[in-house]
């Protein structure tokens, strides 16, 4: 296991490098790519690996997961396939809610708001994270994996293998893949987890497996005859960097300012995105009603 986690450090630089093929063909065979766009996901992606993880080391959840580590029931000997496969699984669970909740939760979703900018799907997305994750605390979605046991190198280096993973599922190029979209994150899936309409909205949450979806009903297939729409719900249509990553923080701090009591602050940061206090606010559930046919 050791020897692929040694591999990781070279991902970023190999999937932007498949990413960049696509992008010629699909701008010789549709004559239509968003350059710009492409470029700010690679200066996201190089400015988090090389600058910010880099300067940055610290992160909101790292004292969780090292009090989880030094208070850990059991240590896992991570010495053969069966090991593997349950921290497999593991990282798939706690990836599935942490990600359930960077869509449900403002607070994480003014970091993962980022992955979801691009108006465009192609594998260019793929790899627009943003330079915030450790500032939101996001790790602590995994620190039961390492009360349990596992050490926290492997827990991580299993996550990067599931990312990995994701790379190829942001295509619009590739088809249903018949029984497979049973148990795996598909294309087709993936798709619809990107689509901002609100037939789409807040599905799809599973990384390398769509199985917890389908236990959690969070499920929702793609249809032919509605394509999506890919982006925010209000398109962000600046290519900078700085905007790409603070806009959401920037929209939540304005959110904040203007609240009249704690209560408020509170459902600002820990609501769903979207939520206002008069109730007129755009969370999944406003956008679903408001595009229902009337009867």
């Amino acid at each position: 296991m050791n020897s692929i986690f040694a591999y990781v450090i070279y991902f970023t630089p190999v999937v932007i490098a498949l990413a960049a093929a696509e992008a010629v063909v699909l701008a010789v065979v549709k004559r239509a790519y968003n350059w710009r766009a492409a470029l700010a996901s690679v200066v996201d992606a190089l400015g988090r690996e090389y600058i910010v993880y880099a300067y940055l080391p610290f992160g909101l959840a790292l004292p969780v997961i090292a009090l989880a580590w030094s208070h850990r029931i059991a240590t896992v000997p991570l010495s053969g396939p069966a090991a593997f496969g349950v921290l497999f699984i593991g990282v798939e669970f706690c990836y599935y809610w942490f990600h359930r909740a960077s869509h449900r939760v403002r607070w994480f979703w003014a970091t993962h708001a980022i992955h979801h900018s691009s108006n465009q799907l192609n594998l260019s997305a793929a790899y627009r994270f943003g330079w915030t994750g450790r500032l939101s605390g996001s790790g602590v979605f995994y620190a039961p994996l390492v009360w349990l046991g596992f050490p926290p190198a492997a827990v991580f280096g299993v996550l990067s293998l599931n990312l990995l993973y994701q790379f190829w599922l942001h295509a619009e190029w590739i088809p249903k893949l018949g029984r497979l979209e049973y148990v795996l994150n598909t294309p087709s899936h993936h798709r619809v987890h990107h689509a901002a309409n609100p037939e789409y909205l807040d599905a799809n949450y599973g990384g390398v497996l769509i199985v917890f979806d389908r236990l959690f009903g969070t499920f929702i297939e793609e249809r032919q005859d509605l394509p999506c729409r890919y982006g925010l719900v209000t398109p962000l249509l600046s290519n900078n960097p700085f905007v790409i990553n603070f806009h959401e923080w920037r929209a939540l701090g304005q959110d904040l300012r203007r609240a009249r009591s704690w209560r408020e602050r509170f459902h600002h940061l820990f609501g769903p995105p979207g939520w206002r206090p008069d109730g007129q606010g755009w969370t999944t559930q406003d956008l679903r009603r408001a595009a229902m046919p009337a009867e």
